[in-house]
């Protein structure tokens, strides 16, 4: 938990102004629990998603060997997107990493094969312990991933992070739903294109995007509406033309992800009334092609109370894994090891067309 002299809530309120959102739980909202949300996408005549698995004559899903460690350090964020999965905002003060659980994912990574470990939250900047947290792994020789807003990046306090983490050698990836400024605006809030540009180019300042590998820069792309991303490809030629002859901005690549149909999102699908032709949709464009490049596979989600998952989206369902070991402080990697998978009906979204993870289309 962050203490008040931890938590920076004035930079928080003079950040972005993200219009009428507010996060699900501050609301009370039905959809605020997860049971919630799994029983709505159970209540949609659609095939069982093990269904569609074996009707295409694949195997249950099994975990391969791991790659990825990823710890969601909490919820707290300086925004509320209207899409975000993770229910995050100013508000979640209490969903946050305290040091002692850090200090155990760290002994339980020492004891994986996991090469590289992927910061998320919520801002995962917000943490107190972030840095520590990012030392800790470059110290150890991991590839270390932070999954940034790029907003944070302007908040006094953050405004060193650039430099700072390109010191370190740290894969910035940052979430930007569009290369123009409505499709942006309409998803985050009034004003969040124009400072994710500023924020992108103080990362271009630090050496970012330019091609060197150990200052990657990543752009995230994911959907205003109902509807699933184009080519990962294409769309990359695409938004390189826009963002460096618009804004002098570069970066190194962009992954695309299908919206998954979880929490505030599946709020918004629920309320335009959106939520059956998109799950439809999802359904229907099954990939049987894209089942072997799952996250869940070759990852292993951390919460921010240690609780072991998956991946992040079981995470936020609360479906943790289908082993003995559900938490990081008692980790036993052997009975994580070829684990079989826990699925739902929104793994369709990350099954649909050219696949969707946190490492984009497959």
């Amino acid at each position: 938990m962050i203490d008040s002299s931890d938590r920076p809530l004035d930079d928080l309120s003079a950040d972005t102004k993200p219009g009428k959102t507010k996060t699900l739980a501050v609301r009370g909202a039905p959809l605020s629990r997860a049971q919630g949300q799994l029983d709505l996408l159970a209540s949609l005549e659609l095939p069982p998603f093990d269904a569609s698995l074996r009707d295409a004559g694949l195997p249950d899903l099994v975990a391969s060997r791991l790659e990825i460690f990823q710890i969601n350090v909490g919820k707290l964020c300086n925004m509320t997107c209207r899409h975000c999965h993770v229910d995050a905002g100013p508000d979640r003060i209490t969903e946050n990493m305290d040091l002692p659980t850090i200090e155990a994912c760290l002994h339980a990574l020492d004891q994986t094969t996991a090469h590289t470990v992927d910061i998320t939250g919520g801002a995962p900047e917000l943490n107190p312990h972030f840095k520590y947290l990012v030392e800790a792994c470059v110290a150890r020789g991991k590839h270390v991933i932070d999954r940034c807003n790029l907003t944070i990046l302007l908040l006094p306090r953050y405004r060193d992070l650039p430099e700072w983490l390109a010191e370190r050698g740290v894969e910035v990836v940052c979430s930007l739903p569009h290369h123009r400024r409505p499709n942006t605006d309409a998803q985050r809030g009034d004003g969040v294109f124009e400072r994710s540009i500023e924020a992108l180019q103080r990362l271009n300042t630090a050496g970012y995007g330019k091609g060197d590998p150990s200052r990657r820069l990543t752009l995230m792309h994911n959907p205003a509406g109902a509807y699933l991303p184009g080519a990962q490809a294409s769309m990359e030629r695409e938004w390189r033309t826009s963002l460096l002859r618009g804004y002098g901005v570069s970066f190194d690549r962009l992954i695309a992800l299908n919206n998954m149909p979880i929490s505030r999102y599946l709020e918004w699908l629920l309320d335009s009334g959106n939520l059956e032709a998109y799950m439809q949709k999802l359904t229907a464009a099954f990939n049987p092609g894209a089942v072997a490049g799952l996250m869940c596979r070759n990852t292993l989600s951390v919460g921010w109370d240690g609780a072991l998952y998956d991946c992040d989206f079981n995470q936020m369902l609360e479906l943790p894994t289908a082993s003995s070991a559900h938490n990081v402080r008692t980790f036993d990697f052997s009975a994580l090891q070829r684990r079989k998978i826990v699925t739902g009906q929104h793994c369709y979204g990350c099954t649909a067309g050219a696949g969707s993870s946190c490492g984009g289309q497959g």
